[in-house]
């Protein structure tokens, strides 16, 4: 697998999932700060011109909840998903695309102090967002229970962005033990090193 990438990006994302799969994978730096994402051969890639995207063999994608998704189901080895037949896998597929189509909307409007009507917004309100969120962290340790999962690393990775790289958002103390939980992990540890 070869995995495009550039330094603080939302490619921390990825390069943590593939460090917790533990195979190997090829990491292609793809830096946007000097605009290696819109040559022709990485819009060829992803036409978004956007990182992280992920090569295996003839499966190209991009979006990073997807990208987590397809690896974890790749390498089942790696227990980061429950399999299809076990019924945690709805809630598992449910976590995985709440970060991008509730967390991250949900942080932006927060962060930008936007005015959305809840029934005009996907995601409801901000406040709905974080308190569902909360509600699941504080059965803990992570969303689905004692099973550290791919959810984790997409949820556990956008939410570090917000509240402890950028603070975009404020805290609660169920955020803090989970984003800490996190930071613990040697895969954490390693892809924030690739990305500093």
């Amino acid at each position: 697998m070869k995995l495009y990438w550039s330094p603080r990006s939302r490619s921390f994302t990825t390069l943590w999932l593939m460090e917790e799969t533990g195979e190997p994978y090829e990491r292609v730096l793809t830096d946007i700060s000097a605009g290696a994402n819109k040559t022709p051969e990485y819009l060829a890639i992803n036409p978004m011109g956007k990182v992280p995207a992920l090569a295996d063999g003839d499966a190209v994608m991009a979006e990073s909840a997807a990208i987590c998704t397809y690896v974890a189901d790749r390498y089942p080895q790696a227990k980061l998903a429950p399999p299809l037949s076990d019924p945690r896998r709805a809630k598992y597929l449910q976590w995985m695309f709440f970060a991008p189509s509730c967390i991250e909307p949900a942080i932006l409007q927060a962060y930008l102090k936007l005015d959305i009507p809840t029934v005009s917004a996907a995601w409801g309100s901000t406040t709905q967002t974080f308190d569902v969120l909360d509600q699941t962290l504080a059965k803990g340790p992570w969303l689905l229970g004692p099973d550290f999962t791919a959810a984790d690393v997409v949820i556990g990775a956008g939410m570090n962005f917000a509240i402890r790289m950028f603070k975009m958002i404020p805290t609660r103390p169920n955020f803090d033990r989970y984003l800490d939980a996190c930071a613990a992990r040697p895969a954490f540890q390693t892809a924030a090193k690739l990305t500093a």
